[in-house]
């Protein structure tokens, strides 16, 4: 009973058995329902995997199933960002306790009983839990905003490195709260609509709907929602990121107040869709993403000049090449910052094109490749963001010598590959014809599919050790639990 009881505490009670809990869960989903897959169903294993498990599959009811899975996924990721948020910053103990308590029920019930009711026959009872889950991570959202609220003096800072005004009110803090509070508040704009189902609303998915001339109100509200949630988590991840590598400094003094007006900005602008403001909202929403983007920018100039300087200090003059070595010398440090980086590439910068250019060229293609566009866009930051919370995982459990860097460069490398060519992908019609593009098409698919599947090999290696390192009575779990005792009792 013993080895069940300190195991369970490990895995439910400490931040990184939290995460390492949540992180299998989506490897889990990831792995399973990644074999359903296109091309996974050009080879004939989709087939296979949905009379092995028994799965019923409707093909009318594809896009009820999907939007499932996505917030099955969705919900296990805001919860490792709230684990980290709540081991990184300050708040009264039973907030971290409840709050780490409830989202951990709510993201399993989501998860569990959604996939098992979307996949395994229509059991409503599954269905019921699955929203119950999705209420319960609502919940802890609202108490998590409460838990950060910036206005109390208790979490007043004086140290003039950190942004801050001049009575100590953390700037830092107030950009976690305010990405907190419109987290919540925009997770209404899709559970509005689903509450109108059978009332006027039917399931469909965002992509599918991009190119038609008129769209209600309940329409907009779910490309919105779609859009602010993902934003939201990646400009939480970079905010957790800062937390995590001590930004701090001139540039920190910018950022934080360019991530709050920014955030603020952004929401406005996503909401403004389902208003009157419609025709100017896309607008609004452009003006908030350049201060959040900017802020990134700050951090991620602020984290490469650390790193140069760090690891060239025994060096008087460095040169380019013995700075480059410096910057490259820890991959879980250089990866974070590297990524959003890459994601400028991928995913950004693409979606900044699309906008500015959609009627002159992404209107012309026909409306399958606008759809592999969206698509390919929306995947391609979850992905990312999966990355760096990765990254810093490797970093929470510490990871030390070749391990270290083995994981760190295999996770990063593996992924560029693949994001790389998801975005020629989406944009081949660019600079090449349908009629000539099968070769490259072939060339791309592999280079995905090798990216992606080596890097979930990679995660299932790390689930796999984990999971032997619990059932050693000294493993490194213990280490972990001993080492989180006393971070929480020095604070």
């Amino acid at each position: 009973m013993q080895f069940i009881k300190t195991r369970f505490n490990y895995l439910f009670n400490s931040t990184k058995g939290l995460i390492l809990v949540a992180i299998a869960m989506v490897g889990i989903v990831t792995a399973i329902w990644g074999m359903l897959s296109g091309p996974m169903a050009e080879m004939g294993v989709r087939e296979v995997v949905i009379k092995l498990l028994h799965m019923k599959i409707v093909q009318a009811e594809r896009e009820g199933r999907i939007i499932i899975l996505y917030h099955s996924i969705a919900m296990a990721i805001i919860a490792i960002e709230t684990y980290m948020i709540t081991g990184l910053l300050k708040m009264k103990p039973f907030f971290k306790t409840a709050i780490n308590a409830i989202i951990t029920v709510g993201y399993l019930l989501t998860m569990i009983f959604g996939m098992g009711f979307a996949y395994f026959g229509h059991n409503w009872a599954f269905h019921g839990l699955f929203i119950t889950g999705l209420s319960l991570i609502f919940f802890a959202g609202v108490m998590l905003c409460i838990a950060l609220w910036p206005w109390n003096p208790e979490y007043y800072v004086t140290d003039k490195d950190y942004a801050h005004t001049k009575s100590g009110f953390d700037l830092e803090r107030a950009a976690f709260f305010a990405t907190a509070v419109t987290t919540v508040l925009s997770s209404l704009f899709g559970a509005i609509p689903g509450s109108y189902y059978s009332n006027g609303f039917e399931t469909f998915l965002a992509e599918n709907v991009i190119r038609y001339p008129e769209k209600t109100t309940m329409e907009y509200s779910v490309i919105g929602h779609l859009h602010i949630m993902l934003a939201l988590i990646a400009i939480m991840i970079t905010l957790i990121i800062g937390r995590w590598l001590n930004f701090k400094g001139i540039l920190h003094k910018f950022a934080m107040p360019l991530m709050i007006l920014g955030t603020i900005v952004l929401n406005l602008g996503v909401w403004g869709v389902v208003t009157p403001l419609e025709p100017v909202a896309h607008m609004i929403i452009y003006v908030g993403a350049t201060p959040s983007m900017l802020a990134a920018l700050l951090l991620l100039i602020w984290d490469w000049g650390k790193l140069i300087r760090d690891n060239t200090a025994h060096i008087q003059k460095p040169n380019f090449l013995q700075k480059l070595g410096g910057l490259v010398h820890d991959p879980l440090k250089f990866g974070p910052t590297w990524q959003m980086l890459f994601m400028n590439f991928t995913t950004s910068g693409i979606g900044i094109f699309m906008a500015i250019r959609l009627d002159e060229i992404f209107r012309v293609w026909p409306a399958r490749e606008e759809r592999i566009e969206l698509t390919g866009h929306w995947h391609a930051l979850s992905a990312i963001i999966a990355t760096i919370i990765l990254l810093y995982y490797g970093d929470m459990i510490g990871l030390k010598g070749r391990i270290r860097q083995l994981y760190g460069w295999s996770i990063i490398i593996l992924s560029d590959i693949a994001l790389a060519a998801v975005t020629i992908f989406e944009m081949k019609r660019l600079f090449i014809s349908e009629a000539e593009q099968q070769p490259l098409v072939n060339g791309l698919m592999l280079a995905i599919d090798f990216g992606l599947g080596l890097l979930l090999m990679l995660l299932a290696t790390v689930m796999v050790w984990r999971l032997i390192d619990l059932f050693k009575p000294n493993g490194r779990w213990t280490e972990e639990t001993a080492h989180e005792l006393a971070e929480e009792a020095a604070k």
